[in-house]
């Protein structure tokens, strides 16, 4: 495979690869795999919600259904029998991620990782890869997932990727699993890439202005939520990169009197324009949630901002045309998602591998 270029290669991969997303969410998992040249036949997850802004955006079909349910057969009818079979996923986050201080091994979503594991054990695939949070590694069920890996003779490796250097415009931390049946893979490091540092200005600066509880007449996804009279008056007072530690007493909130709450320093922050963007998490269209304030304009960041800096594409569809937008909802796939870029380069190494594998046959 040639030299990498903005996530693209200049020679076309040989041997087709096919694959399955589990847990797929919005599709930037796929959208990133697509994009990098493999042909993903199937996304599958429980919620409905994210069928249309998978199948509107994607080429995959979806399935609507728990992975827990997920039979071999249900996988089998979909892989092609003249292609090599990726198995692909993101078990939720929420569970591991250090955002979540109650997780426990009584939440369900704590053992999806074991139903990835089952179903690699009855389908077979040639390659495995799977995106989470940092912590996951220190996990019992992680550990066991890998060590299931190997026994079944898979190369496996693990890194933790910080996705700022290949063409995310943001501050995320990621744990990302490869396996394969023949040989050693890796991901592409990130002197492969033509990326620069990409900032808050230059992915978002070019939209349009909106006041808070605006939405704009072309697209309705780029909306601002409605801020209390309270919170206009403490976003005027938040400068770029400062903290609430910047206002007048009166306007600080019960939370930041409290002893627990005085090191949470970001929440009710600007982001600043020159540099990237903090992580996008489910909240970030609140401006209480983070340092989610727009840098210059006194409101939160818009729902296309949080998934521009994510790296969905800019005119990535998460709704049907007309239909009402839930901004919790659509905050939530957005912010769930893995950063299509990220995607991409997972697509791109795989690809890599299997095309060294087959010039050694």
């Amino acid at each position: 495979m040639g030299k990498v270029k903005n996530g693209r290669t200049n020679k076309r991969n040989k041997a087709q690869v096919c694959a399955i997303d589990l847990f797929c969410g919005a599709g930037g998992l796929t959208r990133g795999m697509e994009a990098a040249g493999i042909e993903v036949k199937l996304g599958v997850d429980i919620d409905a919600s994210c069928e249309y802004p998978y199948t509107a955006n994607n080429s995959a079909k979806f399935l609507l259904k728990s992975v827990k349910e997920l039979r071999a057969n249900d996988l089998e009818e979909v892989f092609p029998n003249d292609c090599i079979r990726l198995l692909a996923g993101c078990a939720p986050c929420q569970t591991f991620s250090t955002y979540n201080q109650k997780a426990t091994k009584k939440d369900e979503r704590w053992w999806l990782l074991d139903e990835f594991s089952r179903l690699v054990h009855e389908t077979t695939p040639d390659l495995v890869t799977m995106e989470n949070v940092p912590r996951l590694m220190h996990q019992d069920v992680f550990k066991n997932f890998v060590d299931e890996l190997r026994k079944m003779d898979y190369f496996v490796t693990t890194q933790i990727v910080n996705v700022l250097e290949y063409g995310v415009p943001q501050h995320r931390n990621r744990l990302v699993l490869l396996a394969s049946k023949f040989g050693n893979v890796n991901l592409l490091p990130s002197s492969e890439f033509g990326y620069k540092e990409i900032t808050v200005r230059d992915s978002i600066e070019h939209l349009p202005r909106l006041r808070a509880g605006e939405i704009d007449g072309l697209d309705p996804l780029h909306q601002a939520a409605v801020l209390t009279s309270t919170n206009i008056r403490r976003i005027k007072e938040s400068r770029p990169g400062g903290t609430w530690r910047d206002w007048e007493k009166t306007l600080l909130a019960d939370c930041h009197k409290k002893k627990t709450g005085r090191t949470y320093v970001s929440v009710y922050g600007r982001m600043n324009w020159d540099e990237p963007a903090p992580t996008i998490t489910t909240q970030f269209y609140g401006f209480g949630n983070g340092r989610f304030g727009h840098p210059e304009q006194n409101r939160a960041i818009s729902l296309r901002e949080g998934a521009i800096l994510q790296s969905f594409p800019k005119k990535y569809k998460f709704t049907p045309p007309g239909s009402p937008i839930f901004r919790k909802r659509v905050g939530r796939l957005i912010g769930n998602a893995v950063p299509p870029k990220l995607g991409e380069l997972i697509g791109l190494s795989i690809l890599k591998h299997v095309e060294s594998y087959d010039q050694r046959k």
